[in-house]
């Protein structure tokens, strides 16, 4: 079969942010991985496995372990399959109804998993692992629109048609605990126990008790080619933040996501759980998830927000409509109902 001609590669690095940059913002890209880079770890055996997955309807990464010289042999040139109802599954992995893509009464299909290889990474917390996103086509070649990183990409190319880059980063607040997953699991997920039994803001001392963890995430991102700024202590017990760097709204939602997958990854194979959240108890803080985004110019490359010390009419628009379609973004920023157990 030959490979699905999909609109996969579309904004790969020169057409991100329209510099050249393959990342799309600042930052190292150690971590991150070429085709022929790949095919030389793998001949000498630093590198056996590829996680080769995309993102579903809630987030998560779903896909496959890819044994290495299979990955070189068959999935660069075909891609993989994978059933059609993954884009239609819940918290719990179950089928939902109603989908017309996906459903019962149709029948399942499969459609393909196109890896894009300017997302091909090393995953430094798994032993001998690289991970590589992909897109999802049928089997004309054709996209799978409905899936969020389609979604995504028809938005930042609207948006580079009308002369700019959207730029974004992500704030992530989550809980540490010291029940492992199962442990958390037998409790129902109640009455976990923290990390650290004191209110952690900016609290270096107390953030100390956990800084072995912390740590591994920090080194474990900016090895995966995730430019990290800092992580903090917030504002409840063993409640965490971390702080990626900005990048072209692509990048940064990919980012994004291979994050919140390894630290839950890390916390498991340091015998802890953790949880993102937004509301995981009646008498917690809760936790947020703030995106930081701008727009820059493609003509000049610089921020369309000021012009000098004063606000642009693009800046007054963008929060304009903000404002206006919240409603409707309410179903992306908050989209189950323990997002509103906050208020």
């Amino acid at each position: 079969m030959k490979p699905p001609a999909t609109d996969t590669a579309h904004v790969g690095a020169e057409r991100r942010d329209g510099s050249g940059s393959r990342t799309g913002g600042p930052g190292s890209v150690r971590g991150m991985l070429t085709l022929e880079e790949l095919r030389q770890e793998i001949g000498a055996g630093t590198i056996d496995t590829i996680v080769t997955a995309f993102t579903d309807m809630q987030g998560r990464l779903i896909g496959k372990r890819i044994q290495g010289e299979y990955f070189l042999e068959d999935v660069v040139d075909h891609g993989i399959e994978g059933c059609n109802y993954l884009l239609a599954l819940d918290m719990e992995m179950d089928p939902v109804p109603g989908y017309k893509m996906a459903n019962w009464e149709r029948g399942y299909g499969d459609f393909t998993i196109v890896p894009d290889f300017a997302t091909l990474r090393r995953i430094p917390w798994l032993e001998n692992t690289a991970l590589v996103l992909c897109d999802v086509a049928w089997e004309d070649g054709s996209p799978v629109v409905e899936s969020p990183r389609q979604v995504l990409i028809k938005q930042f190319e609207r948006a580079h048609a009308m002369g700019y880059a959207p730029m974004f980063a992500s704030e992530l607040e989550f809980y540490l605990y010291r029940d492992n997953f199962e442990e958390a699991a037998e409790k129902g997920y109640r009455d976990l126990t923290p990390t650290v039994p004191y209110i952690m803001d900016y609290h270096v001392l107390a953030t100390t008790r956990d800084e072995d963890f912390m740590r591994q995430v920090r080194l474990g991102m900016q090895g995966a080619g995730i430019p990290v700024e800092f992580s903090k202590g917030e504002a409840w017990y063993g409640q965490h933040e971390l702080n990626m760097r900005y990048a072209d709204a692509v990048t940064s939602a990919d980012r994004h996501t291979i994050y919140k997958n390894g630290v839950k990854e890390i916390a498991y194979r340091n015998g802890l759980s953790v949880t993102f959240m937004a509301k995981p108890s009646e008498k917690d803080i809760g936790s947020s998830c703030h995106i930081h985004s701008s727009l820059v110019s493609l003509e000049t490359g610089q921020s369309a927000f000021v012009d000098g010390h004063e606000e642009t009419d693009v800046f007054r628009n963008y929060l304009g409509g903000l404002r206006n379609h919240i409603r409707e973004l309410a179903l992306f920023i908050a989209p189950s109902v323990n997002s509103y157990k906050r208020y």
